[in-house]
């Protein structure tokens, strides 16, 4: 659902040179802080970490060669399925591949850990393999983790939510020298527009920082059930961020299975409380897919189409990188300024178009720093169509009052 002001347009643009386009809508609501940002695996791959199907992959491959040697290679069958009776499998590990083949990589994971470990626990073989993978080779955070931890902050709190059990947003954190505390499931504080609402909030668990401790993680389709079903944890804290915030997805796919159960949260009831933000989500693609992007509408998300060929989401990075540096939280007002007098160095009509909209945003956006702006444009030498458009700008709050 859309909230607009009366009369505002949907606009959208470019932040610099072959970037996404973004709604304006959402670049001034994290002006505001009113903007959530929900990470998952894709953000973590740059540091090394694997997605939810290669932790499936590691899982077996050494808990279970025999089934990981299947798995590990794609099916070749007729349409692309595998015969699954033809393997030299026993039927309960027959079951496990196919639903690794659909997809279902939380059933998957259920599946292996009640057959080996009889039960779920926090000690179990495979949530031990989990976090042995996690914790491999010392991972550290990606320049994508600091670039979010930036947009992260809106305005005296620090607060970004993730499905990811790694602990690199806090590392991240700890680089810029503002550290941000843990939160897991139940330790969660409520959402809310205070300042006490922030920190790093794992809404599917977190590993504990001491490699001896077990830790409670969201991890099997059992698991789901408790925290989204029973005791409704996620469900509960995901609506209610999405009555407050604006909710970002960053590093998912439309088929994760987290994000399946993140959709259900609050797809259902988009349409029948009108005080829901609209949602948005990055979404990388090799080429246009206009499918993809209507799919991403059905379930009630805006998409935000970026350009990933070969699975190379660099584009993301340029852009949240580009997001942070403008920032009105803790860019560097110099930088936005040096923005400003760049872009007037050339008529307004001769300008490129993402220029022309930047321009435009900034103004629009720093509403009580726009006299000040506009001595900068002016003392630049900024053509009269820049002066006559910072009129423009400050008149189209005039128009909203009125109507």
């Amino acid at each position: 659902m859309k909230t607009n002001q009366p009369g505002q347009k949907d606009r959208e643009f470019a932040l610099g040179r072959d970037l996404p386009r973004i709604p304006e809508r959402l670049l001034l609501a994290h002006a505001r802080g009113e903007v959530l940002f929900v990470c998952g695996a894709g953000v973590s791959q740059p540091a090394g970490l694997p997605g939810f199907r290669d932790l499936v992959l590691d899982v077996y491959q050494k808990l279970d060669p025999s089934v990981f040697e299947v798995i590990s290679t794609p099916p070749s069958g007729i349409g692309n399925q595998r015969e699954i009776e033809a393997l030299k499998l026993r039927d309960d590990q027959k079951s496990e591949v196919k639903r690794f083949d659909d997809g279902d990589y939380d059933v998957v994971l259920g599946m292996l850990e009640r057959r080996i470990d009889t039960r779920t626990s926090a000690d179990s073989r495979v949530r031990n393999e989990v976090a042995n993978r996690l914790r491999a080779g010392g991972p550290k955070p990606a320049a994508i983790h600091r670039a979010l931890i930036r947009l992260a902050d809106r305005g005296g709190a620090m607060t970004i939510v993730t499905t990811n059990f790694d602990l690199l947003f806090e590392s991240a954190a700890r680089s810029r020298r503002s550290p941000a505390q843990t939160y897991s499931l139940g330790s969660m504080p409520r959402p809310s527009h205070r300042k006490d609402f922030a920190g790093v909030l794992h809404i599917h668990g977190a590993l504990d920082a001491k490699p001896a401790r077990f830790s409670e993680l969201v991890l099997s389709d059992h698991d789901f059930g408790e925290f989204y079903l029973r005791r409704r944890v996620v469900p509960d804290f995901i609506y209610d961020a999405a009555r407050l915030y604006h909710l970002v997805l960053v590093g998912y796919s439309a088929n994760d299975p987290p994000m399946r159960y993140l959709l259900n949260s609050v797809a259902a009831d988009g349409t029948r409380f009108f005080d829901l933000k609209e949602r948005y989500t990055f979404f990388g693609t090799s080429k246009a897919d206009p499918v993809a992007l209507e799919d991403w509408k059905a379930r009630g998300i805006t998409p935000i189409p970026y350009s990933a060929p070969d699975g190379d989401h660099s584009v993301l990075l340029q852009v949240l990188e580009r997001w942070a540096k403008l920032s009105p939280f803790n860019g560097k007002k110099s930088s936005v300024d040096a923005e400003i007098r760049r872009i007037v160095k050339c008529n307004r009509a001769a300008a490129p178009e993402y220029d022309r909209d930047l321009f435009d945003h900034l103004i629009r956006r720093d509403r009580d720093d726009r006299v000040r702006l506009s001595k900068l444009a002016s003392a630049a030498k900024a053509d009269l169509c820049w002066l006559e458009a910072i009129v423009r700008i400050g008149a189209e709050r005039e128009q909203r009052h009125r109507s």
